[in-house]
């Protein structure tokens, strides 16, 4: 019987899908548009809490559209709100506006030139993740769905989020912010809906998986303590850099030889590390900075705890000491495992049963996961490779580049997602 009320229920939201699927004379001029928002928001990038100029061209475009508009949300956050016929539910569908401090590198026309200090050096500012893409996919589906509110059951919020790379140092931003600032509440929002495109993934694929599929993210630094002395004579002082290395080798034996990676990935990167001012002084301190990246909540605490253990430690071993610092950046990144069932039907109706692919998790994060800690949420991930590339270039490089004609699938998807949530 159980059986029989699950085939009947499959059977009914079938129905309810192919009754209120958007025609595909809706999207006949929407792909120019998103094209040439995706361009023009490349060729003008801005880094985190600082996407001002992004942030206003955004919600020009919602106000053209009718809606309620609200903006300055978590410093340079835009929200749109849709009311469709009827009273019910309310679904968000989110996109990141931040660039990053990479220098593009390429013969794009519409190449980014942009140039800014960040963190004390020179650097270019460029749309290197694909979060313009992301942008102007939801800009589209805002289009789309206000020419389609006769179809909505409820209501949808659109979500253009500043900072997800992370707001400059001693600034709050992000979703973090956007949450403490009201944006899930008035209306309260019932489910979630994101994407990222992907420079390794096909156009028209999309890719998803149930539960823990982006990894949780802390940042760490570590200040190590030594004596400063002549190069000449490391004797007659205590060397930083030496510590740091031993430091380095001994994290990675937390992951190599006491982290269950039968339960899922884990990852500790330094990626910056400071010392010194001349090849024959061995310096007072040194400094690293790096990344926690985990799939399993106990793995994570293990792992903290164990470089809390562990760094002070091997400082003193070789006579200096160290400190550490972990800051939380992002939760694991988990899509309800029901919300998820309950849309796969529309990610198939959408991009065809053959291009919806069930993947394993990554060890990329994305504050998105700070949504889905207050409401259900599903985050997946659409095609951009560029054609004929079979090593294509991975994001946050100078050689990043997205295929603009997987953006198309990715307002359709959008949009048919919040139709199809509201009217089940």
């Amino acid at each position: 019987m159980k059986k029989y009320f699950l085939f009947l229920n499959l059977l009914f939201t079938g129905m309810a899908l192919a009754q209120t699927s958007i025609p595909e004379k809706e999207f006949e001029n929407i792909e120019d548009e998103v094209i040439e928002w995706r361009r023009d928001f490349h060729q003008n990038p801005e880094l985190s809490n600082r996407e001002f100029e992004t942030a206003k061209k955004i919600a020009a475009h919602l106000e053209s559209l009718g809606m309620e508009v609200k903006t300055g949300v978590g410093k340079t956050g835009v929200v749109g709100i849709l009311k469709g016929k009827e009273n019910g539910k309310v679904v968000a569908l989110r996109a990141d506006i931040d660039a990053l401090p990479v220098t593009e590198r390429n013969e794009l026309p519409f190449r980014s030139e942009v140039e800014t200090e960040f963190l004390g050096t020179t650097t270019g500012v460029m749309h290197a993740c694909g979060h313009d893409t992301h942008t102007a996919i939801l800009m589209g589906a805002a289009e789309v769905l206000s020419q389609n509110k006769d179809k909505l059951n409820g209501t949808v919020k659109f979500i253009f989020q500043p900072a997800e790379e992370g707001p400059p140092p001693g600034e709050e931003g992000g979703a973090a912010l956007m949450i403490k600032e009201g944006v899930l509440k008035n209306p309260d929002v019932d489910a979630i809906f994101g994407l990222h495109i992907n420079s390794g993934t096909p156009v028209g694929t999309i890719r998803y998986k149930p539960e823990g599929t982006m990894a949780a993210v802390e940042r760490f630094v570590i200040n190590v303590q030594g004596e400063q002395t002549h190069g000449s004579a490391p004797w007659s002082g205590v060397d930083p850099i030496v510590i740091s290395a031993k430091i380095i080798d001994g994290l990675q034996t937390i992951i190599s030889r006491e982290s269950k990676l039968t339960d899922g990935a884990a990852v500790i990167t330094v990626g910056k590390i400071t010392s010194g001012v001349r090849f024959n002084i061995i310096p007072e301190s040194a400094e690293m900075i790096g990344t926690i990246r985990t799939l399993d909540p106990q793995m994570k605490e293990l792992i903290i705890t164990r470089m809390r253990e562990m760094v002070p430690a091997i400082a003193e071993a070789y006579g200096g000491t160290a400190t550490i610092e972990i800051q939380n950046n992002t939760a694991i990144t988990y899509n309800d495992p029901e919300l998820t069932q309950q849309m796969l039907p529309t990610l198939k109706k959408v991009a065809g049963n053959e291009k919806v692919e069930l993947q394993k998790a990554t060890t990329g994060g994305e504050d998105f996961s700070f949504f889905q800690e207050e409401v259900p949420g599903l985050y997946f991930f659409l095609g951009g490779q560029p054609l004929n590339s079979a090593d294509p270039a991975p994001h946050h490089t100078p050689d990043f580049y997205i295929d603009e004609s997987g953006l198309l699938l990715g307002v359709k998807v959008m949009s048919q997602l919040a139709i199809d949530y509201l009217n089940q």
